[in-house]
């Protein structure tokens, strides 16, 4: 059993494949050849975002948008400690200071109750509100940003994080670096009315390429343009025409052919992975100690992962059980990012973060991909019973 099947995918449509390589090869136009533009039109249409631009990696195109804003040294960028590490690896590049915002135990998406509180904290430099850097206790931070992640594939509450942002001045980046082909109330992820949205490519992600790639999504013109100069060494009306630090952050044509080839079977497989969900649900249901995922009313995930929760202590058991029945499994995320050694500086405890600290400890991911079958969906379920008897 394979925790995540692209052979049976790249069987699909290999020859579909095939073809689009064998144009660009035929061609030529490796850098920025017209498969580029072809693919942004495309998401476009699909997300009903204004502006596509597609990138070298999920990573860029969170750089990206910030360093569009300007975000930079002394500004505080709010975003939940259950997520990769990219999501505040890219603001802390650029000098500026992670702020984390507990996750709701039960979507593991950000509170955005938490985040108005960490917002008022960081205003006031006043740990007693919430927990914040001790970067915030020795000189004024300034709230610029907020990164809601729709983890796992699943939207974050967009309706209440909005408000809060404009009431605060904040620009809202959309990590949907797992939820694209997701949806919330019948709009796409990458379109939800964020200032921007960035999401990834990466081959394991519900649409991946056969390598790294990312895009960004906006509605803002003045943004989009700002993007396709930064993503090509700040470019003005040519490449030797540097009029801003940029990078060098272009998605390579053949890997535009491959998502194009994929595109095409792409709803397919959104409305394939409600399916396995809902299998797992089905076989899931009643096992003692077990929390099977929730998507809240309203959103249709793109079940980036399936990942359950786990009694406690219980996890290294269940998951040698499930490898001895030759069932994979994976974690996600093994420790927040308030626990990780880079952010040591920022002086927070692993008890800051209580929900995201518990869901690290006990989340466990069980395989997961539009091409399982029935059958399969029981057998990993009927070996966690069994685990856990």
């Amino acid at each position: 059993m394979q925790f995540i099947d692209l052979t049976a995918q790249q069987a699909r449509i290999r020859q579909n494949i095939d073809l689009r390589i064998k144009a660009v090869l035929d061609h030529g136009k490796y850098i920025m050849g017209p498969e580029i533009k072809e693919l942004e039109d495309l998401l476009c249409s699909f997300t009903g975002a204004k502006h596509c631009i597609t990138c070298a990696s999920g990573t860029d195109a969170l750089l990206m948008p910030l360093m569009a804003w300007g975000i930079k040294e002394g500004d505080a960028v709010f975003m939940p400690p259950f997520t990769f590490f990219a999501t505040a690896e890219e603001p802390s590049l650029l000098g500026a200071t992670p702020v984390f915002v507990d996750i709701d135990p039960i979507t593991f998406n950000m509170r955005p109750d938490l985040l108005e509180k960490a917002i008022e904290a960081i205003q006031k430099s006043d740990p007693s509100i919430y927990p914040v850097p001790e970067a915030a206790l020795k000189r004024p931070l300034t709230p610029r940003a907020v990164i809601p992640v729709d983890i796992f594939g699943q939207a974050a509450d967009y309706e209440s994080i909005m408000p809060i942002a404009r009431a605060h001045g904040l620009m809202v980046l959309e990590d949907a670096a797992q939820a694209f082909g997701g949806s919330r109330h019948g709009k796409k992820t990458c379109a939800l009315g964020c200032h921007a949205s960035a999401t990834s490519f990466f081959p394991a992600k519900p649409l991946g390429c056969y390598g790294d790639g990312g895009a960004v999504f906006t509605d803002d013109d003045d943004l989009a343009e700002l993007l396709r100069s930064i993503r090509i060494h700040g470019k003005g009306q040519d490449k030797y025409d540097n009029v801003r630090l940029g990078l060098n952050g272009r998605l390579d044509t053949l890997q535009a052919a491959i998502l194009l080839a994929k595109m095409k079977i792409f709803p397919d497989e959104i409305a394939a992975r409600q399916q396995v969900a809902a299998w797992y649900s089905k076989y899931l249901q009643g096992i003692p100690g077990l929390t099977a995922p929730c998507v809240e009313e309203g959103n249709v995930s793109a079940w980036a992962q399936y990942c359950i929760m786990l009694p406690e202590g219980r996890r290294d058991a269940v998951a040698a059980h499930l490898k001895q029945q030759s069932v994979p499994t994976n974690i996600y995320y093994p420790k927040p990012q308030h626990c990780l050694a880079v952010f040591a500086d920022l002086g927070y405890t692993p008890q800051s973060m209580p929900a995201a600290l518990y869901a690290s400890r006990n989340i466990l991911a069980l395989p997961f991909h539009p091409y399982m079958d029935e059958a399969s969906v029981w057998q990993v379920a009927d070996a966690v019973a069994k685990a856990l008897s």
